[in-house]
């Protein structure tokens, strides 16, 4: 079965009519300041013609302009591409071709995703002047569907790190606090999408590194189902664990995005060829008869003001569904699967240019170098065991709710001086990798110093419709996602 399952006619007529049920009627100061606006939002604007692309696109320019010398979240800005894109898209409407509700939104992406003729670093001296030929499958997926591409964005180098502040291009600051880190490794995204610097971002999570970012600038992170979308094109750090997604600021604005770029591609060996629901189907949906599992393991050894977070989290979610109760999950591969593949892609790179990296990161990858082909082998085998196990939890709940970090986010310096082990930030987010199932970050309080704090929402295999609708349903029962940094200029 094809990985589009329904034609490009039906998915604009259905997500125009789901945009229409989310859209709230937009502020004077939301007008005024178009970055204020959702995605959802400023989509239907645009396609009435009551907001243009171009001055969409200009309002997050001049953000970037001005506030990103004390963020560093971009490692690019490709702002004249990125107006030549919105006068083309502005052309297009006025000539009566919508492409659904992207058409005009600008999007920024995390600086491993490959784009044709602009420089793709991954943080690191390594690639510093290193420009594809080809975009990456999810890019030509956004640019179809209107979507403008803003620039490319600061990460933690290499993707193998969950703090951004080990960058070729200096540490990402978190805009709820300028000397903390923002997470990692797709810590430029967050703080963009934070800060109001884009509409939304693309980042990779292999561990975490788009829910850890998300949890800690108070953002929305989703890591949909394994394979469900193509991560051909963009630097790998583990072909079993890797996955792209959408960071926004709100559950809507990520159905939108994850419509975008999911779907079979053939040319990706990790894509999976399944029919494609309409996601933002999900915002409709009933959660009063969901059942909710609690791992409680989860909740050990947790930051006092994150529990206290997740127990009036527990009770806003009793309130949306059938109820909670203890799970047990099943075991995952103790082995680290993915020090063994990132080790694969950079064995080459290291012969050639060593002394580019960073100390910490070769290091790390460096750890991969004399693991057996039979431990491998052994984890490759455990890890499918570890999927096919975790789908029988699923026969006695329909979704798994759990703190997405154990800590709140260390001071930049703190993060410079990080030991080689960096297990502990990945903690509550790598398992869900190793599962391959759908996961999605929302906020859900904040700590005593103003520190966003956010709790996962995990489905079964496919699952991401029951996901999406009760992270909406949390999201709309509750106003953390209204929150916004201290930035002014």
């Amino acid at each position: 079965m094809s990985g589009k399952s329904f034609n490009r006619r039906e998915f604009i007529a259905h997500s125009a009519a789901a945009a229409g049920l989310l859209l709230s009627v937009p502020s004077i100061a939301q007008l005024s300041d178009p970055t204020k606006l959702s995605i959802v939002q400023a989509g239907r604007l645009i396609r009435s013609g009551d907001l243009s692309p171009v001055d969409l696109v200009q309002s997050y320019l001049e953000r970037i302009s001005h506030l990103d010398q004390r963020l560093n979240s971009f490692i690019t800005v490709t702002g004249e591409q990125a107006l030549f894109q919105a006068r083309s898209l502005a052309a297009e409407l006025s000539s009566g071709n919508w492409r659904g509700p992207l058409h005009g939104i600008p999007i920024a992406l995390k600086d491993n995703i490959d784009t044709s003729g602009v420089r793709t670093t991954a943080a690191s001296a390594v690639y510093e002047n290193r420009i594809p030929q080809e975009n990456a499958e999810v890019v030509n997926r956004l640019r179809e569907a209107g979507a403008i591409i803003l620039g490319k964005l600061n990460m933690h180098e290499f993707a193998f790190g969950g703090t951004s502040a080990i960058t070729h291009f200096g540490p990402v600051h978190n805009p709820w606090d300028l000397a903390r880190i923002p997470g990692g490794s797709s810590g430029g995204s967050s703080a963009a999408v934070a800060a109001r610097l884009c509409a939304g971002a693309l980042g990779t999570d292999t561990g975490g590194s788009i829910r850890i970012p998300a949890a800690h600038c108070g953002i929305v992170g989703l890591k949909a189902t394994h394979g469900i979308a193509s991560i051909r094109g963009i630097i790998p750090f583990s072909l079993s664990l890797d996955h792209v997604g959408p960071m926004c600021r709100t559950v809507g604005d990520a159905a939108l995005m994850l419509q975008a770029i999911a779907g079979y591609d053939s040319r990706d060996p990790s894509s999976i060829q399944v029919q494609i629901p309409r996601y933002s189907s999900a915002l409709q949906r009933r959660t009063a008869e969901l059942r909710l599992g609690v791992p409680r393991v989860f909740y050990e050894n947790l930051d006092p003001q994150i529990l206290d977070a997740m127990d009036k989290a527990h009770d806003v979610l009793r309130r949306l569904t059938a109820g909670m109760e203890d799970v047990k999950l099943p075991p995952t591969p103790q082995m680290p699967l993915g020090i063994s593949e990132i080790f694969e892609y950079h064995a080459g790179l290291i012969e050639e240019k060593r002394e580019l990296y960073q100390t910490l990161t070769l290091q790390r990858i460096l750890q991969g170098a004399d693991l057996p082909a039979t431990d491998y082998i052994r984890a490759k085998v455990e890890l499918k065991l570890a999927r096919n196990a975790i789908a029988h939890v699923f026969e006695r709940v329909d979704l798994l709710i759990t703190p997405t970090m154990a800590n709140l986010p260390m001071t930049i310096e703190a993060a410079l001086k990080e030991t080689v082990d960096g297990s502990a930030s990945i903690r509550n987010t790598l398992p869900f990798n190793l599962y391959g199932i759908p996961t999605i970050s929302v906020p859900c309080g904040f700590s005593r110093e103003g520190l966003p704090i956010g709790m996962q929402i995990s489905g079964p295999s496919l699952g991401e419709l029951d996901v999406l609708a009760l992270a909406h349903a949390y999201e709309q029962g509750t106003d953390w996602h209204r929150q916004t940094p201290p930035l002014t200029w």
